[in-house]
């Protein structure tokens, strides 16, 4: 069973700023794509962004386009979520998601297609 770890998260205030990390075990953590997925209560998990395994590419939900960045350290099994421009709309439970697949494709934005989790993370912005 392969464990995601994440860090980071917490309470901010609309306009502000947070970075999620997320490290995954192993030694052949860039041949996966990695995935930000987000969840709100009583709504199904939602796509936020993934970069593939080389990190040269990434793609994001339109929400979040301009004002979220992933990022990733593959000497060091890490993966960034740089959140600015944070607004309450924002607020979920956020997830880091392993997919065993190292390129892009139409499929990264469905959560059934990745294969290890993180545990999640309490992302909070006020107004």
């Amino acid at each position: 069973q392969v464990r995601l770890v994440q860090s980071g998260g917490g309470e901010v205030q609309a306009g502000g700023s947070l970075r999620l990390s997320c490290v995954a075990p192993g030694r052949t953590f860039s041949m996966n794509a990695m995935g930000w997925f987000r969840q709100t209560p009583g709504k199904d998990r939602e796509f936020v962004g993934v970069i593939s395994g080389s990190g040269d590419s990434t793609r994001y939900r339109d929400s979040v386009k301009g004002r979220f960045s992933i990022t990733r350290d593959n000497a060091n099994n890490t993966v960034f979520l740089q959140m600015n421009s944070l607004q309450p709309e924002d607020t979920a439970a956020y997830y880091c998601a392993l997919r065993r697949a190292p390129d892009l494709s139409v499929a990264n934005v469905n959560s059934k297609t990745y294969d290890y989790w993180g545990q999640g993370t309490q992302v909070t912005v006020s107004t």
